[in-house]
């Protein structure tokens, strides 16, 4: 009882740390609301407060789900996108559950030594910083099939809310403002993104109106014409010109090609739960199974929240799945990934035949399993309504604004989400994430990513949907979110606020929030034999993730943007 107590009160003591130190820093803070009728949550308050609305006026949370999607690439333009991709799970109120991959593709012209001189050596920046970085955008075709086929109210109603904020404009806050500013210099070489970024040269300040005049008539194209009025027509001109201005691939045949694609998700159980998350090309959904089948092993709870036992399975987890995605996972259209072997049981129990208890595995010893016998700038919305529908929704210009390219008359970011493809063998993109065959660059091919758009369920109800950004942290963050609340017991402000660290096998090392560890835990780690245990330098200002979550209660829906960034909750009918 006594330990327990003491696991307590050290969880407690991290927490109230974390959020003072986020509280101080006038950047970052949670929103928490509560609703009968739905909530949403994600980055923007903006896109939120969109999606509310929907749900306030007869709209179910695919309905949301879409308004928010469109809201978040004009308030959220760092990662929320018409030029980008993303994936979305949803549950529907009948108890089925579908995916939808509207990930970007490789350019018909695409090849796989593209980003590689005549010395086959990776040509730097050239897949994160060029018009060559860019693939097929699949946001829109993805969100206008999600709301055709699941939605009930039109295009037109949903869309209008994003119109309205890009041709009205929305008052900066501090937050975007200095984003803007900050990437000043990125934007520079390209005459669009400094019209549309800043004023004339200069940049903006917290407090003044924003207006995006080209966005909004690239949004009404889309509201006239559906998907066509993105991939056809006006608005595909001007992709295709930019693309030939800057040396790029993308071309009409692309756009007219491109096509989301409904998938069957990624099934899992823990401890009496069931998961939901996304398949290939994703690698979110199969690793987040895996490391959950390795850590139902564990008395998670027992351990405790914070303990270096825990701390030291959770890392050895990470480290072995990690390794199985750099060997097996890409785009199951192109490459047989081993699916079912990645997520079962017994193959999670094979890949700790080698665990110790006291001591830390070697990265470089540790690597992919024997499957055969038989890859930073994103956002996440979680949205819940009262009528069973649920849906996590992750979406992405991989790094943050992208290629920092906007369609010159279009006004919206172009990806550069080729550099999520594995360039040459065993050499680490911008994440520091290694791939090989199974993720090599193909025409029309999707490349791997780590989004982990997530819903947990209990009993075939929808309990929690969570997900968030991160580049490769993503999975390691929606992991500990799911293991804060099954495990830890803790309540949804508590499970997304609690500091989190990472480990993706290669390189070797642990990066962790400042209040992850304390001093004891941090030693015990390094005694047993963890290397590089260092706090994470952070494009979230130190912070790992951004796990904007929502789940059900007894009474109703709570919904909790996470307090390392300023993101928002709306719940419907709350003022």
């Amino acid at each position: 009882m006594l330990g327990f107590k003491l696991v307590s009160f050290l969880r407690v003591f991290l927490l109230i740390t974390f959020l003072l130190q986020a509280l101080g820093s006038e950047k970052v803070w949670a929103e928490t609301v509560f609703s009968k009728k739905g909530v949403v949550a994600s980055r923007s308050s903006l896109a939120s407060a969109v999606g509310a609305k929907i749900m306030e006026q007869g709209g179910n949370a695919i309905d949301a789900a879409v308004a928010s999607g469109f809201a978040l690439a004009v308030t959220y333009p760092s990662a929320g996108n018409l030029g980008g991709g993303g994936f979305m799970v949803i549950r529907l109120a009948d108890g089925q559950i579908i995916t939808n991959d509207h990930r970007e593709k490789a350019p018909l012209l695409a090849t796989k030594d593209m980003y590689l001189d005549g010395n086959k050596e990776i040509i730097k920046g050239l897949s994160t910083r060029s018009h060559l970085a860019s693939g097929v955008p699949g946001t829109v075709a993805g969100l206008i099939d999600v709301l055709e086929k699941f939605g009930t109210m039109p295009l037109a109603k949903v869309i209008q809310p994003a119109i309205d904020l890009a041709k009205d404009g929305f008052i900066l806050s501090e937050d975007i403002a200095r984003q803007f500013e900050s990437r000043t210099k990125d934007f520079s070489p390209y005459t669009a993104s400094m019209e549309v970024f800043t004023k004339a040269g200069e940049p903006y300040k917290p407090g003044e109106l924003f207006l995006q005049t080209d966005l909004s008539r690239t949004l009404m194209r889309i509201r006239q014409f559906g998907k066509k009025g993105f991939y056809e027509g006006e608005t595909a001109e001007l992709i295709v010109q930019e693309m030939k201005r800057g040396g790029g691939l993308i071309s009409k045949e692309d756009l007219l090609a491109y096509e989301s694609v409904w998938r069957e998700p990624i099934w899992g159980t823990y401890r009496g739960f069931e998961i939901a998350s996304m398949p290939p090309p994703s690698s979110g959904g199969v690793l987040l199974v895996q490391m959950l089948n390795m850590l139902e092993n564990f008395d998670i709870a027992g351990l405790g929240f914070g303990a270096p036992e825990t701390a030291h399975a959770m890392i050895e987890a990470q480290r072995r799945a990690y390794a199985d995605r750099s060997e097996y996972l890409g785009d199951s259209d192109f490459y047989p990934v081993p699916i079912e072997k990645l997520i079962d049981k017994d193959y999670a129990k094979e890949r700790f035949n080698d665990f110790e208890v006291g001591k830390a595995g070697f990265s470089e010893a540790t690597g992919p399993g024997l499957v055969a016998k038989e890859s930073l700038e994103t956002a996440h919305l979680s949205i819940i309504d009262d009528l069973g529908n649920a849906v996590a929704y992750t979406t992405t210009l991989n790094l943050s604004y992208g290629s920092k390219i906007v369609v010159d008359g279009a006004g919206f970011l172009l990806n550069n989400e080729m550099d999520d493809f594995s360039a040459k063998e065993n050499e680490p993109n911008w994440f520091g994430l290694v791939g090989r065959k199974a993720n090599a660059i193909e025409p029309g091919k999707r490349m791997l990513s780590s989004m982990t758009p997530t819903i947990v369920l209990k009993d075939g109800e929808p309990f929690l949907v969570t997900g968030s950004p991160g580049g490769s942290t993503i999975i390691t963050t929606t992991l500990q979110v799911i293991l804060n609340v099954i495990d830890h017991g803790m309540n949804l402000s508590d499970a997304v606020a609690s500091p989190r660290f990472h480990h993706q096998w290669r390189p070797d090392r642990v990066i962790h929030e400042e209040t992850a560890f304390t001093t004891q835990t941090k030693n015990k780690l390094l005694q047993m034999g963890h290397r590089n245990v260092n706090i994470h330098p952070g494009y979230y200002g130190g912070g790992i993730g951004d796990a904007n979550s929502v789940m059900k209660l007894p009474d109703g829906y709570v919904g909790v943007s996470d307090p390392r960034n300023a993101g928002g909750a709306k719940g419907a009918g709350v003022k």
